[in-house]
């Protein structure tokens, strides 16, 4: 199984998310903005966190344009798999791969803490490794983490068994508390908080190593 992590300047969850990735079996290569295709024979992306060209204009606008997201577009379009945390959220939410806005945090200030997530629809293969309903712990870092969607989406989001991950606390002021969403095909997950930052015992917890080895896994299996 093979892992693209997407590299754009700001990225700073980069490796991170490659050797969660590693840890759970895939192969990984490392992809630069600039690049204007994929390698060959990737399965899935990885676009990571960080600040993607220091946020300017609005998180996530500007990488969202660059060459490497038109090819990242055709491959969810295609049927590929693809991850965003954080910043890789606000990515995926510009280019339209999903639906929604990520603005500022209800309480304008930057939060970075470990927060309880309540996992949502497992009917999937990123969420397959958790229970449907089960309480975790998993770290945030964002100051543009408040997810937010007219009401109709939102109800659509829900009835559609398309929300991965709503918050415990709800502590950026989201809508409907909801920390993570799919795409209609549920192969694109985009996610604020950070699972790669909780898939190592040395992290203080590992609440985040079953999301990793639940896809990997799926599609070694395919």
């Amino acid at each position: 199984m093979k892992v693209g992590i997407v590299v754009f300047p700001g990225s700073n969850c980069d490796r991170d998310l490659a050797v969660a990735f590693k840890a759970a079996g895939a192969d990984v290569t490392m992809v630069w903005h600039k690049d204007t295709s994929l390698p060959s024979g990737l399965d899935m992306i990885g676009v990571p966190g960080g600040f993607s060209y220091g946020d300017y204009l609005r998180c996530g606008a500007i990488a969202a344009q660059s060459p490497i997201c038109r090819a990242v577009v055709d491959h969810a379009n295609a049927g590929g798999y693809v991850l965003g945390v954080c910043n890789g959220f606000q990515i995926l939410t510009e280019t339209g791969l999903l639906p929604g806005a990520l603005l500022r945090n209800a309480n304008l200030k930057y939060i970075c803490k470990t927060v309880p997530l309540i996992v949502g629809n497992t009917e999937n293969d990123y969420l397959s490794g958790y229970i449907q309903g089960q309480q975790i712990r998993i770290p945030i870092a964002h100051h543009d983490g408040n997810y937010t969607a007219d009401a109709d989406t939102i109800t659509r989001l829900q009835n559609d068994g398309r929300v991965g991950f709503t918050y415990g606390d709800n502590p950026n002021g989201s809508t409907a508390g909801i920390a993570g969403i799919f795409s209609e095909n549920r192969r694109v997950l985009g996610m604020m908080p950070h699972p790669e930052r909780a898939a190592d015992a040395g992290h203080g917890g590992t609440d985040g190593q079953a999301l990793f080895r639940a896809v990997v896994g799926a599609m070694q299996a395919a």
